[in-house]
């Protein structure tokens, strides 16, 4: 049954939910209608958590063309070395509620899965943050080192105002995070099967290829960029970029644009614009992707303007403390051991790992990510939860 009704209906916690408190948590916020780039009380529920916890809250809110974004670093404790759990309250938005077979902000249980928008990113992690943190402090309050929470609301929207200003915030004051946990959904089949260890870069371009105009019953008086292209997607389709390595795989290059044409059928145009996208390994940089692409324009004899955005950086975090601290962690509760992977697209992870952190991302299922009915199963959130807590004594104990 297709659900088309309200969705401002809050969530109430049930009774049959004290037992599992990350599971009561989550649904509260996922009951929050956070649509990028609003938080909707989503921080406030977790800083009144923390605050208890001896946790020193700073809100770091910014703003630009966009609009304002709410941000927090909360921190217990100043030893080194500081573990950071990172994330987003924001969600992208629900699309059609008639496809929806529940209120996307209303948490319901059904078959054993929690469906809801944002259970699976990320609002199970955050609430797994939260509730592994308390145990770990009630056990432990005199454990070494720091923790701290780095929560933005800009995660899913432009990203220009969330992660991204908090780190330039903290590098300013020389304030160092040394492990960093992203609660991206990490994993693939099961809980804690892949563990995100790095992540490729992100590097697009729109290239206009230039040519002259005129009418196409005089093509030599004309030059047309569009028959041009032809030759240059086979060239820059045909690059190899580089061979990958042990963490990465080979660097993949994808127009997702191609435009021409002044919309009459009688005029050859003197512009085409493509716009293409590499996602690229640890084996090239930004400068020999560019020279790449200008040697094969420069050898077909192409006139053409270039207009290059860097959306990130790649970085990877090497079997090391953070690593074997995760896998050990998963291992202890799922009795799995996890894969490493690079794969995906990019996270908030790429404004934190350029500052010298240990970064790893580890979290829910990933299968139902942006689409309709995004779920977790049910036991997902306290269990996640207990993987956390492992994290925490792994690192800090």
């Amino acid at each position: 049954m297709n659900y088309c009704g309200s969705i401002n209906t809050p969530y109430i916690m049930k009774t049959t939910d004290t037992d599992r408190p990350t599971l009561a948590l989550t649904k509260q916020l996922i009951a929050a209608q956070s649509v990028t780039p609003n938080d909707a009380g989503c921080q406030m529920l977790m800083t009144e958590r923390l605050s208890e916890l001896g946790f020193h809250i700073e809100a770091m809110n910014f703003s630009d063309k966009h609009g304002t974004v709410q941000n927090f670093w909360a921190r217990r404790g100043n030893a080194k070395p500081c573990l950071a759990f990172a994330g987003h309250t924001d969600v992208v938005p629900t699309g059609d509620l008639k496809q929806w077979e529940s209120d996307p902000f209303t948490p319901t249980e059904r078959d054993g899965m929690l469906y809801g928008r944002g259970t699976a990113d990320m609002k199970t992690s955050l609430a797994a943050f939260v509730t592994s943190i308390e145990r770990f402090v009630s056990e432990h309050p005199d454990h070494k080192g720091s923790i701290a929470l780095l929560i933005t609301s800009d995660e899913e929207g432009p990203s220009t105002c969330g992660t991204v200003k908090v780190i330039q915030e903290l590098e300013a004051r020389s304030e160092k995070i040394d492990y960093c946990l992203v609660g991206e959904p990490s994993s693939t089949n099961q809980l804690g099967d892949v563990i995100k260890n790095g992540r490729r870069g992100s590097l697009g371009c729109v290239l206009t290829i230039l040519g002259t105009q005129g009418h196409v019953a005089y093509p030599h008086l004309a030059d047309n960029p569009i028959h041009r292209c032809g030759a240059v997607i086979e060239a820059l389709t045909n690059i190899e970029w580089d061979q990958g390595n042990e963490y990465f795989p080979p660097t993949s290059f994808q127009i997702s644009n191609i435009n021409g044409g002044t919309g009459a059928t009688n005029v050859i145009p003197a512009t085409t614009t493509l716009t293409f996208n590499l996602r690229y390994s640890t084996e090239i940089d930004e400068a020999g992707i560019k020279q790449k692409v200008r040697d094969v324009l420069d050898q077909l004899d192409m006139q053409y303007e270039e207009d290059w955005t860097l959306f990130g950086l790649p970085f990877l975090t090497e079997k090391g403390a953070l690593v074997n601290a995760c896998r050990q962690a998963i291992s202890d509760e799922c009795n799995i051991e996890s894969e490493l992977s690079t794969s995906g697209g990019t996270s908030d992870g790429r404004f934190i790992a350029p500052t010298g952190a240990q970064v790893v991302e580890l979290g829910p299922v990933n299968a139902t990510i942006h689409k309709v009915n995004e779920c977790v199963d049910i036991n997902a959130p306290d269990q996640l939860s207990r993987i956390y807590e492992g994290v925490l004594r792994n690192l800090l104990l």
